[in-house]
């Protein structure tokens, strides 16, 4: 679990490392609203839309090299965005960045659902805080490197993510040790239920609406208010921490709670918070950020569990669904509403995305209990050799 978190960390400290570049790419290509936000678009859209496709490969054959592979991708398509010289080579090299990200996930997060034993969210938030703690350390040291280097500052970040695929590529071999018993999980594992991953898709769709505005355009906000890029970079950051310390603590409350009561919950706090910063700012705008940031990132181990539980069949395609496919949503409406602000104003845009969170509460509560076969629990899973 700490070689999986840990590449779990490098390879979203890549991903996390493109909001912190946005407003300076904006400054050098002299970028629209719209234009930024197709930024965010194509790194999540390259680390989404083909997520699945990895899923299945995990599903249908070994593919460990995807875990330090990914992390080296990711590392060289941003580390070269930085540098580039014209806006559509920095389109596809985050494009290309993306895919690394997109080829980490799925087998990272099936060889953590393998290690996690009886308490699947708990388990799985050890896996995520990797992510979540690298996408916030990826916008902080990025921030810090490129405001007095520039954007090859962003180069430089990516160091350390590249050693960090090195390192891998030791480590990863020692999880063949760790396989599914195939005759136990014969048995237990039960049927998928394509329709409630249908709606809880829908779920994080939703939620990744706001999530992903927020990620393009929270230092856009803070700097049209009076402030400075680094002002509004620290507030990001400040999010992703929250959102990291989120994944902790709401995983071990799922794990009491339950995972659709934990989701309803966080997705109706989403709306007012978002308002509040909006429409309120100082103290209290920077106070409902921080809980945007542990509503948000903390429920993504929460997600990624109910999703293994509702596809028990297919474990590395559910992963692909629930943090890549449907997130995809979120970095398309991003762009639509970088529109939306380029014609009105980007509060207006603030607002709008407020609302589809909301929206998403009535899906939460449609959302079917898992079946009571589907778990992977400690006892079927054998270790080998």
């Amino acid at each position: 679990m700490a070689a999986l978190s840990g590449g779990h960390l490098a390879v979203d400290f890549a991903s996390g490392s493109v909001p912190a570049l946005i407003p300076y790419f904006t400054d050098k290509f002299n970028l629209s609203y719209a234009l930024a936000a197709m930024l965010l678009l194509a790194a999540t859209l390259s680390s989404s839309v083909v997520q699945p496709l990895f899923g299945l490969w995990s599903d249908r054959n070994e593919a460990l090299w995807l875990i330090p592979g990914g992390v080296a991708i990711a590392a060289c398509g941003v580390g070269l965005a930085a540098v580039s010289p014209a806006y559509p080579l920095v389109l596809l090299l985050v494009l290309a960045g993306g895919l690394g990200v997109a080829a980490f996930h799925p087998e990272g997060a099936k060889f953590a659902k393998y290690s996690s034993g009886r308490e699947l969210a708990k388990g799985m938030s050890y896996f995520n805080v990797g992510g979540n703690a690298g996408y916030f350390c990826g916008a902080a040291v990025t921030g810090l490197l490129v405001h007095p280097f520039g954007l090859v500052g962003g180069l430089f970040a990516m160091v350390p993510v590249l050693v960090a695929s090195l390192a891998l590529t030791r480590v990863v071999p020692h999880l063949r040790f760790l396989r599914p018993n195939r005759d136990a999980t014969r048995l237990v594992r039960g049927d998928d239920r394509r329709g409630a991953m249908a709606i809880l898709g829908g779920v994080i769709a939703l939620r990744s609406v706001a999530w992903f505005t927020l990620l393009a355009f929270v230092p856009l906000w803070v700097e049209s208010n009076g402030h400075s890029k680094a002002a509004g970079g620290r507030l990001l950051d400040l999010m992703l921490f929250s959102g990291a310390v989120g994944t902790l603590l709401i995983g071990a409350v799922a794990d009491r709670i339950g995972l659709r009561r934990t989701l309803v919950v966080t997705q109706a706090l989403l709306m007012p918070l978002i308002l509040v910063f909006v429409y309120v700012g100082g103290v209290a705008g920077a106070l409902a950020l921080v809980l945007v940031g542990m509503c948000v990132v903390g429920t993504f181990g929460v997600s990624m569990v109910l999703s293994q539980l509702y596809l028990p069949r297919h474990v590395g395609m559910a992963s692909g669904l629930s943090i890549g496919l449907a997130m995809g949503v979120g970095g398309i409406a991003a762009v639509v509403l970088g529109a939306v602000a380029d014609a009105v104003d980007l509060k207006t845009a603030l607002t709008i995305s407020a609302i589809a969170p909301a929206a998403g509460v009535v899906l939460c509560l449609l959302l079917p209990a898992p079946a009571p076969g589907a778990r992977l629990t400690a006892e079927q899973v054998a270790p080998v050799g």
